[in-house]
């Protein structure tokens, strides 16, 4: 169980790019990575494109002054200069600047942590990946919700046999704030996720499904994608080419079968993600609205709920656990989790202790890459008449 004692011998002098006063995902960010406050300390920001905006957040925050800067060029450049310089830098600005940046970071040798999707290409993941292992750095990508402790117990019961042999595979992440045009028109931070410069080639399929896609992964880390189908939509006709909904069928190596449906359109439904792993025996399911509860059902028995920071779950998953049965666990903690994680292997990297890299679980460079990959064959699918292709 984590009770905020230190897990490295001390913070990592952490900055942000972006994730300013009026980011969506700012605060998520430093709640996740300050909630313990032995793993990160916060003390340089390149906030906002409005750099006097983002310079008196910054000292609301308490960041000194000269320590808020109006770019992240200005910010590598700066605190390279600096003896008490940044170890890591989170990105939480839009797509279409994450690839410059994160190089931009890893090249003035500071490790990363951005948000999803990475970026617009596997091409650009690849490159990254190769100057991240040149450098010793590490990259972290922040699928939020994948700290959520159940999760593991998930893998863990998968991994087990408990449910049989894989048969189904059911993602859902749908919400209804999209489902009119509005919100396009006055919400900065929804305008640039419909403009394919800005957003790249997807908006639902970048923006959430990456998320439950990713979920998918953690869970179950041996099953491979062989072909797939996606057909999606822009039911608001001024969001083409980019989608507001999209329907993915999958099927997998060992035979299973899959399917996504991702949607901002989906009027009145707070529902967020779910996923569901149907086995020969026995089945799954997992709703970020109930993040701890596990429903685990077998056929011919009743059905049973498994509850986050019960002795009967695998230690796995109690090691996650923050706040114990009964006391409700949400996306704070889930982001804590993570971010806790990213400084782990930050830390490990630093001090060249391979074992901890090699065991410790979390969206490292290898997960975002692969949620790259997931949208370009989503998208080479919808694009060519939403017909199958071989998973590239």
């Amino acid at each position: 169980m984590l009770n905020g004692e230190k897990r490295i011998p001390r913070p990592l002098r952490w900055a942000m790019i972006g994730g300013g006063r009026l980011s969506q995902v700012g605060y998520k960010h430093r709640s996740g990575a300050l909630r313990d406050n032995t793993a990160y300390q916060l003390i340089a920001s390149a906030f906002d494109i409005d750099a006097a905006r983002g310079r008196d957040f910054g000292v609301n925050l308490g960041i000194p002054a000269e320590r808020c800067y109006d770019n992240y060029q200005q910010l590598l450049a700066e605190e390279a200069k600096r003896e008490d310089g940044i170890e890591v830098v989170t990105i939480a600005t839009p797509n279409g600047t994450h690839f410059d940046i994160t190089k931009a970071a890893l090249n003035a040798g500071i490790h990363v942590i951005c948000e999803k999707p990475l970026f617009f290409t596997s091409a650009e993941a690849q490159e990254i990946k190769a100057l991240a292992a040149e450098k010793g750095l590490i990259v972290g990508v922040t699928y939020g919700f994948s700290g959520h402790p159940l999760l593991m117990q998930m893998r863990a019961m998968i991994a087990k046999g408990e449910i049989g042999d894989v048969r189904m595979v059911e993602l859902q992440y749908t919400h209804g704030f999209n489902a009119s045009d509005s919100v396009d028109k006055f919400s900065d931070a929804q305008k640039w996720r419909v403009d394919p410069k800005i957003a790249g080639p997807s908006f639902v399929l970048g923006d959430i499904s990456t998320h439950t896609w990713y979920i998918s992964q953690l869970v179950l880390p041996d099953l491979n994608i062989k072909s797939l189908l996606c057909d999606r939509q822009s039911f608001i006709p001024s969001r083409a080419p980019l989608e507001d909904n999209a329907m993915v069928l999958m099927h997998y190596e060992n035979g299973a079968v899959g399917r996504m449906w991702a949607s901002a359109i989906n009027a009145g439904s707070m529902d967020s993600q779910r996923i569901r792993v149907i086995g020969s025996r026995a089945s799954l399911e997992w709703s970020d609205a109930n993040p701890g509860e596990l429903k685990f059902e077998v056929q011919g028995q009743p059905n049973q709920t498994l509850y986050h920071g019960m002795p009967y779950l695998d230690e796995s998953a109690l090691a996650d656990e923050r706040l114990g049965a009964l006391h409700t666990e949400g996306l704070a903690e889930s982001w804590a989790n993570i971010y806790l994680k990213f400084a782990i292997a930050i830390n490990a990297m630093q001090n060249g202790d391979s074992k901890t890299l090699e065991t410790l679980i979390y969206p490292d460079i290898n997960a975002g890459a692969e949620g790259v990959r997931w949208i370009e064959n989503c998208v080479r699918s919808a694009d060519n008449g939403a017909c199958w292709v071989n998973y590239e």
